[in-house]
């Protein structure tokens, strides 16, 4: 890939950014389909998001930039217009730039997990979920797979609050969800996803050990499909956990993978 005075650079922000897979898989769609574009890795701290955005605007050869945690919702705040899925979850991972500097967010990480679930040959329709972890990610999970057909749903996270908010927008768009606080054990369960950044890096990571406790993990049944949003390890302690107790597994990268042609077209690159 050589990059020219006409390549259009894209970008994907977030903090840590060495973890994110989508540089290598969307750049490799971009050599084989022969686009004269990049998408390049930006570590940007919390801090600096709104000078990034506004730098944006005004960035000629960028047709936007994804983002990655923990910017999700920063960035939906800054944005001139959001897709109505978007602006029910307050959080985005896709910005598009107009030729006017307009920006345009989108979140796709709901849509992906899903896809990638379906290629793991899980069917959503009908089953049980817990989702630990209601951020930007999270979020727009359990949106995607309430849309997609799940029949009870459990949200945890440390924040109450931010779970109470998902559970009320969920509730509006989706009324015949049952929605739950309480999982109880595990074995009721068809689907568990870790929408954290629990696992990142590895045991010596920035985010060490397990986003649901061992006790917990020993109650999973078999053939229960388990979701890591993490990318750095591509297998998290987690889902080395799950894999002992006979469960198909998800990755980070697999909800990535899913996503990079739907980041492409966005952008107008293929």
């Amino acid at each position: 890939m050589t990059i020219t005075g006409t390549t259009r650079i894209a970008q994907i922000i977030g903090h840590p950014i060495r973890q994110v897979r989508a540089p290598d898989l969307l750049n490799a769609e971009l050599v084989r389909h022969g686009t004269d574009a990049v998408l390049v890795p930006i570590d940007i701290p919390p801090e600096a998001v709104a000078g990034f955005v506004s730098l944006q605007r005004a960035w000629a050869n960028s047709p936007g930039f994804i983002v990655t945690v923990p910017h999700k919702r920063a960035v939906a705040a800054l944005c001139d217009r959001l897709s109505p899925r978007a602006a029910r979850l307050g959080a985005v991972n896709i910005v598009v730039r107009g030729a006017d500097g307009t920006l345009a967010g989108d979140h796709l990480d709901g849509l992906g997990c899903v896809a990638a679930a379906r290629r793991h040959g899980f069917d959503p329709q009908g089953k049980a979920a817990l989702i630990v972890g209601t951020g930007g990610a999270g979020s727009a999970i359990a949106d995607a797979f309430a849309e997609a057909g799940i029949a009870r749903l459990v949200l945890r996270d440390l924040d109450t609050a931010r779970v109470a908010w998902v559970a009320e927008a969920l509730r509006a768009s989706f009324p015949a969800l049952r929605i739950e606080a309480d999982p109880g054990d595990l074995s009721g369960f068809d689907l568990v996803v870790n929408a954290t950044p629990v696992g990142m890096g590895g045991p010596g990571g920035k985010y060490p050990g397990l986003p649901i406790p061992d006790g917990a993990i020993a109650t999973l049944r078999p053939g229960t499909h388990v979701v890591d949003v993490v990318t750095d390890p591509r297998v998290t302690p987690f889902l080395e956990a799950a894999k002992a107790r006979g469960c198909t597994v998800q990755t980070g990268g697999d909800m990535v993978a899913a996503q990079i042609a739907e980041f492409g077209a966005q952008f107008g690159l293929f």
